[in-house]
Parts: structure tokens; C-alpha cells; sequence
């Protein structure tokens, strides 16, 4: 059944928020358009912003769950982010050996193939051992010809949307090459590379800085790194972690202004970077093969010795991030919207999610006047039926 829904606030196509309309046909947004409806709305929604679902691109589980212990796993952690607004995402993979991560995408496959998971996200293992971060050191290989073939050559290579790697290893630019080649996107993170090493690598192919900043070497003023090259092309998309705890709310506005003036609002890309402690209680939980601690929201490696070592990803929901940012760190909420939204989605080559257009899946977000969010659509019908600030004319949207 159709079902005509009218926002006076929603995040437009063009990253405006303003008056919008959405008419809705199995799960799908048949029609869309500015200003109000060309007939009388099924749901009007006022007091509140209307924003497409979350889209996140690089997440370990979530509400208990990882990625890497498969597709039964891999659904809980998706249900929890959605549950928070997030309805697309990717599954990030921790370093190991490349045989054990391509069985770990392929007991992914089912959620790929019903449409609940966008794909795999390959952290590792083609990292630097000196920006490691919570990787552990002994799986970490350079990105050999064969190490590359073998992942190419691999039935699950096609679940695989993106990679992350350092560009000053070994065979690091022509992996980047054969990667781009075969349609994964490829990110910049876990490395001490100089800012020419960068620069080759974006030439090469790459697009994406794998959360800025965080185990990356910082800016120097006589070794500038591979911050500096990210920041300066126009080109690149920007992984910000914006929790408070990663990256400080100034250098969030930093990077945001920066990102602005040379390319656009379209660079920064909000991320969550979630280990299952996200949407779960503080405990002990694993990480890959890595034993994590998370005390008052904050993951960190548990050591051999059993002190806390390295942050180790996040509990952060991109909900929290969209807030964080706007909140402290004072990004304009159209834009901090688009950057967990529309420009994740470009990052990794969605067409069907992150805008409000027809085509487009009808995935929603409805956000109060402090950004919590509110409900939650997911492929045409809200999650629940609590209260949502929304007037409805003819009952209820589902």
C-alpha cells in the first residue's frame, strides 16, 4: 500500500533540510519532492527532523556481537545499529592472515546476498606493526602479488567494498591498482606513510582516510605525513570518529572546515567504528583475536599482563557521532547529517541509500529537537510504534 509521508524538516537530495515529501510503495521511495505533497499526507511529521537511514562503513558488531564470528553474529550487531538509526552498513574485518579473513566474508555472504549487510570492510592485515593500533603485530604481512591474487581470485571477493592498508609497505601501490580495478574502495589508515607516500597512493587509486588521524603518524611540522595529503585532496573522503574520545571536537571542526574549503561538505565521512560493546553494558569482549575491556564507554586492548593497552575501536553508534557533532563540535546539522548519510554511501558506490530520492530504499530516521533518535524506518515500515513527535492523519505509517 502506498503511503504518503510529509516532513517539515528532512534532509534533501541537494543537503539542505526543508520541507519534504516521500511517497512509499514496498519498500521503496516511489516518489519524493520539495515543499509539501501534491495530496493529502498519510504522516505528517513536525517538530522533528526526517533524515535517510544511517550508512556505516566501517563497524566491528555491535550489542554483544562481532562480525568475525559469522552471519548469526553479524545479524545482532546489524540489529542493534539499526535499531539506533543505522541501516546500512559494512562488516569491518580485524588483521589475520588472509585465508581466515576471506572464510570470515564468506560466512557473510547470506546477509550480503539478503540485502541486511552492504558488504566487507578489510581492516588489515596490510598494516603498519608501528600504527597497529589493536591489531596484533604477528598477523600483520605486506600486500604481496599473491596475497593479492589469492583475495581477487576468492569466491568471496565480491562482498568485499572496501580494504584499508598502509601505503609505504611493500607492493602496497599495486595492490592498490588491482584492488581499485576490481571495484573495492581503498583507504589509507594504520600507517606512518610521508606525505609524498600518500600522494602516490591517491594517484594510485585510493580515495578514503581510514579514521583520520587515529593510528595514523600525526601532523609534523617537518614530516607532515599522511594526514596532510588527505586533508589537502579535494578528493579523498574523510573516517572521522567523532566520539569525544578518538578525536577531540576542535579537531573535528578542524577537519570539517578544512575539508569544506578544498572539495566540499561531501569529504568528511562520520563512522562508529563499533566493537560489540557498542549498544551493550561496559565488560570484556573480543575483538578478532583480542581480548577488549570497555570502562565507562571506552574500549581498550586488554595487555598480556592484563592492564589496559590501546583504544580498540569504539561503542560508538553513528546516532552518537551525528549528536557529538553537532552538539560539540558545532558542525551544521544538514552537514553532519550528509556525513553519516549521503557521503558514506558515495564513498563506497551505494546509489539506493543515504538520500531521499525515488528508487532509493525507504530507510528513515526521525530525530528530535536534541538529535536522540526517535524512530526508526527500515524498508518502508518503522521498527516500532512509540510515539514520534509525528501528526498522522490516517493512522499509523505501517
Amino acid at each position: 500500500m502506498d503511503h504518503v509521508l510529509f516532513a517539515e524538516s528532512a534532509l534533501t537530495p541537494d543537503g539542505v533540510l526543508g520541507p519534504y515529501w516521500l511517497r512509499i510503495a514496498a519498500g521503496r521511495i516511489a516518489e519524493a519532492g520539495h515543499g509539501r505533497p501534491p495530496q493529502l499526507p498519510d504522516e505528517y511529521v513536525k517538530d522533528a527532523v526526517i533524515a535517510p537511514g544511517f550508512v556505516d562503513v566501517h563497524a566491528h558488531g555491535g550489542g554483544g556481537a562481532a562480525f568475525t564470528d559469522g552471519a548469526v553474529s553479524g545479524r545482532s550487531a546489524l540489529l542493534a545499529h539499526r535499531l539506533m538509526g543505522t541501516t546500512t552498513m559494512l562488516a569491518s574485518l580485524v588483521s589475520a592472515p588472509v585465508s581466515v579473513i576471506l572464510e570470515q566474508a564468506a560466512e557473510l555472504s547470506s546477509l550480503v546476498d539478503s540485502g541486511e549487510l552492504a558488504g566487507v570492510h578489510l581492516e588489515g592485515p596490510w598494516l603498519s606493526p608501528d600504527h597497529r593500533g589493536a591489531h596484533e603485530a604477528e598477523v600483520l604481512s605486506a600486500p604481496t602479488f599473491d596475497a593479492v591474487s589469492a583475495l581477487l581470485e576468492h569466491p568471496a571477493r565480491n562482498l568485499i567494498r572496501y580494504v584499508t592498508l598502509a601505503p609505504e609497505r611493500n607492493g602496497a601501490l599495486e595492490a592498490i591498482q588491482r584492488m581499485r580495478s576490481a571495484g573495492s574502495t581503498l583507504g589509507i589508515g594504520h600507517t606512518g606513510a610521508s606525505c609524498a607516500q600518500t600522494r602516490e597512493a591517491i594517484a594510485a587509486g585510493a580515495s578514503a582516510a581510514t579514521h583520520l588521524f587515529n593510528a595514523m603518524k600525526g601532523l609534523h611540522h617537518r614530516d607532515p605525513g599522511a594526514a596532510l595529503a588527505l586533508l589537502e585532496d579535494p578528493t579523498a573522503f574523510l573516517e572521522l570518529i567523532s566520539d569525544g574520545v578518538h578525536l577531540d571536537a576542535e579537531m573535528i571542526r578542524f577537519v570539517w572546515d578544512s575539508a569544506t574549503r578544498n572539495g566540499g561538505p561531501q569529504r568528511p565521512v562520520l563512522v562508529s567504528d563499533a566493537m560489540p560493546g557498542a549498544a551493550a553494558p561496559d565488560g570484556r569482549y573480543r575483538l578478532g583475536a583480542v581480548d577488549v575491556e570497555v570502562l565507562g564507554g571506552v574500549a581498550r586492548r586488554v595487555t598480556s599482563d592484563g592492564s589496559l593497552g590501546a583504544i580498540a575501536g569504539s561503542t560508538l553508534t553513528l546516532s552518537a557521532a551525528v549528536r557529538e557533532s553537532i552538539l560539540r563540535a558545532g558542525i551544521d546539522p544538514a552537514q553532519a547529517l550528509m556525513a553519516a548519510t549521503a557521503n558514506p554511501a558515495s564513498m563506497i558506490g551505494l546509489e539506493d541509500v543515504g538520500r531521499l530520492l525515488p528508487g532509493g530504499r525507504a530507510d528513515l530516521v526521525l530525530l528530535d529537537p536534541e538529535w536522540q533518535v526517535r524512530r526508526v524506518m527500515y524498508r518502508g515500515r518503522w521498527l516500532d510504534q512509540r510515539s514520534s513527535g509525528a501528526s498522522q492523519t490516517d493512522g499509523p505509517a505501517d
